[in-house]
């Protein structure tokens, strides 16, 4: 290979007829073909641009190539193809790339745009794909690229935040691509790349000074003619008809009785001279005229041209084209183009095979090569080499061969995905799930994950992510499930494990309860799938009765935040609870208390506002009170709040920042602070309430003094 300044391209046009095998490389904007070799098929191997025998199209291959590299001695391993097939499938499509910030476009960023865009085409193509067989992309081309979503020739070097591009995608069937892989791996090679006849054929008849214009290439080969339209400097559709030369040679057989071979020859000597000799099968000479021939296959060219000129309108939005370049063996018999442009709307001279005039970039190293609409072909599959490097690959994915599509980021999740293994096979499955509600909201307990699919490629252990390249071994073992999820009452964000109150000044904790399908259970409920979840963040009076384990005198009074109450009120957090014998002075429901201040206890300087207090009757009070204390604590049984005395003196206290003046009370405790500011304890607005006397937690029972300060407030 040193002896060559460039890499060489190994390309075979592998057609019904013969395999032309071309090897060289490109120098600056020009290809050199350093050797070219062709060979007929012996039978009819290929048919309609498919190989029916493998075998045999594989011994011709490996024939070609010995000769080529004895010529050039050098050994060909790799090697570029195209395809062409009776059920070509194409997919237009529009993908789109954002960065992450704006930056220079790189090769590979371009290389990635079109990758996205071929994977987006192949999945909507099998979105619509209603045949009875699995197909491949074998070629693809874009029609225009975006930069930031305005039109752009060539992203390359460029500064873009988004860049896009509008695709073409063609698809052949497997069973097409498939025997192309394995005649080419019989003779001994391997697919450097693969690209569609067209694609090949237009890299070469149409040059891109040329793409601005409205034109069609139809390369007529034997078995089909691919077809390609150009417009605004782009390729813009491609397409095929199962019609080409071989059914010309197959009339001229039949009325010239001669094999395939000698039709063949007939064919191909009409135009070139007046009369052609033939031997028949008889083994008789016979001649006939170019212009007997012509006659005899008139209707064969009208029809085929006509289907021609359907498909270019049908892929140029169902309009003629301004003109049609024709390259391949078949379109060179004579009246070909004519009719081709009787069938179009368009003028005779607009409708040409193409040979030497677009191969100028061309350079042949050997002698006596003539540059004709045979040669288009070939040599574009070896320039395709350098547009595109798309292949398939071949690897095997627990024990099963795949074949996959070769982006050059082949992955083990690709080779699972093509080998139809499940995609939850891949990952962690979460055991069963519990779906239930909390105060109404639906939520989910999810299961617990199980183990990941144990990957191995080559025998060595790997992930989804690792990339795989020709040949590789995958083993997959499939993902276990997790277990069930699991949920007690007490794992629910909004449970709390106690609720503080205070019973007749005494602190007392109750364990937390939640109402689940309408029945109270403990923290340690276990949740069930459809399980209806109700919080609930108080008591009543009944269930702290109950919790207690008292017994309440029917006629107790009972007084919940010093108003007056029954067993079903609900107390919630730091609320307080009193029930007593005693009748409390305290604030019914709807009723306001404001009771009168004697004036044997007070009097008030009105020139300072202070308060003065009458210490004598203080003492007095202060020994009466005693008195009653000592008097009570005999009678009664359990604890209950100090009995008030009569009406004596104010107090002055800071409440929430507001100074109040408290009244009608010889003593006040805690809970009298509720007369005077405005909270209602019956409506909840919060998950407790907080009580702070002098910085610290409250004792709802608990003396006040002047000049205390008070926080009152829900807590959030």
């Amino acid at each position: 290979m040193k002896k060559y300044p460039e890499q060489l391209v190994f390309g075979l046009d592998i057609g019904t007829r013969s395999i032309v095998g071309t090897v060289g490389y490109l120098e600056k904007d020009k290809f050199i073909v350093l050797a070219q070799r062709s060979k007929e098929h012996e039978t009819r191997a290929m048919m309609d641009g498919q190989i029916h025998d493998i075998k045999k199209v594989s011994e011709t291959i490996a024939e070609v190539k010995e000769e080529l590299e004895e010529v050039l001695g050098v050994e060909c391993r790799e090697v570029c193809i195209a395809a062409a097939g009776r059920v070509l499938r194409t997919v237009t499509t529009s993908v789109e790339q954002e960065f992450l910030a704006e930056k220079e476009v790189t090769e590979e960023d371009v290389y990635a745009l079109a990758s996205m865009g071929v994977e987006k085409a192949y999945a909507e193509f099998m979105k619509t794909n209603d045949m009875e067989m699995k197909f491949y992309c074998v070629g693809y081309s874009v029609i225009r690229y975006y930069m930031n979503n305005y039109p752009i020739g060539n992203l390359e070097g460029h500064k873009a935040k988004v860049i896009g591009a509008d695709m073409i995608a063609t698809f052949l069937p497997d069973d097409v691509v498939d025997g192309l892989y394995k005649a080419v791996e019989l003779a001994g090679l391997r697919v450097a790349n693969l690209t569609l006849e067209p694609i090949a054929a237009i890299q070469v008849a149409i040059p891109e000074m040329y793409r601005m214009l409205n034109i069609a290439l139809v390369d007529v080969g034997a078995g089909t003619s691919d077809i390609s339209i150009t417009k605004d400097g782009s390729i813009i559709a491609y397409g095929m008809i199962p019609t080409a030369g071989d059914s010309l040679t197959e009339l001229i057989a039949r009325h010239c009785l001669v094999d395939f071979t000698t039709a063949e020859m007939i064919k191909r000597s009409a135009g070139e001279k007046e009369i052609i000799e033939y031997n028949d099968i008889m083994g008789i000479t016979q001649t006939i005229s170019t212009k007997e021939v012509l006659e005899i296959v008139e209707p064969v060219i009208k029809d085929m041209t006509k289907q021609v000129a359907d498909k270019i309108r049908e892929l140029n939005g169902d309009k003629s084209v301004s003109a049609v370049f024709v390259v391949g063996g078949g379109g060179k018999i004579p009246t070909y183009t004519e009719f081709l442009a009787e069938e179009l709307g368009i003028a005779a001279q607009r409708v040409a095979v193409r040979g030497e005039e677009v191969m100028q970039k061309i350079e042949f190293c050997e002698e006596d090569v003539v540059k004709d609409s045979l040669l288009v072909t070939p040599v574009g599959i070896c320039m395709s080499f350098y547009e595109q490097s798309n292949s398939f690959i071949f690897a095997t994915f627990n024990e099963e061969r795949i074949k996959l599509y070769d982006n050059s980021k082949l992955a083990v999740v690709d080779a699972a995905m093509q080998a139809g293994f499940p995609n939850d096979g891949l990952f962690p499955k979460r055991g069963k799930e519990i779906s239930y509600t909390v105060n109404g909201t639906t939520r989910l307990a999810r299961g617990q994950l199980g183990e990941a699919a144990q990957i191995f490629v080559n025998g060595k252990e790997a992930d989804i992510h690792t990339k795989i390249f020709a040949n590789d071994c995958i083993q997959v073992t499939e993902s276990t499930a997790g277990e069930a999820a699991r949920l007690e009452l007490r794992q629910i964000p909004e449970f709390s494990s106690e609720l503080t109150i205070w019973v007749n000044e005494k602190q007392i904790l109750l364990p937390a309860y939640a109402s689940v399908n309408g029945t109270l259970q403990s923290g340690f409920y276990e949740v069930c799938d459809g399980d209806e979840v109700q919080i609930l963040n108080y008591y009543t009076v009944g269930q702290i009765v109950e919790f207690m384990d008292v017994l309440l005198d029917p006629d107790m009074n009972i007084y919940v935040n010093n108003k007056v109450a029954d067993k079903d009120t609900k107390v919630y957090e730091n609320f307080t609870v009193v029930w007593t014998m005693e009748e409390l002075r305290m604030q019914d429901a709807g009723e306001t208390i404001i009771e009168a201040v004697s004036d044997d206890d007070y009097y008030f300087d009105e020139e300072d506002d202070t308060d003065n207090v009458d210490t004598d009757n203080v003492e007095t009070e202060k020994a009466e009170t005693e008195k009653t204390e000592t008097e009570k604590s005999e009678v009664e049984t359990e604890e209950s709040v100090q009995p008030r005395s009569e009406l004596t003196g104010p107090i002055s206290i800071l409440v929430n920042g507001r100074q109040i003046v408290m009244t009608g009370k010889k003593q006040f405790i805690f809970v009298d602070i509720f007369d005077y500011i405005d909270i209602d304890l019956s409506k909840p607005q919060g998950s407790g309430i907080v009580t702070n006397l002098n910085g610290r937690p409250a004792q709802y029972m608990e003396q006040l003094h002047g000049g205390d300060v008070i926080e009152v407030y829900w807590r959030k």
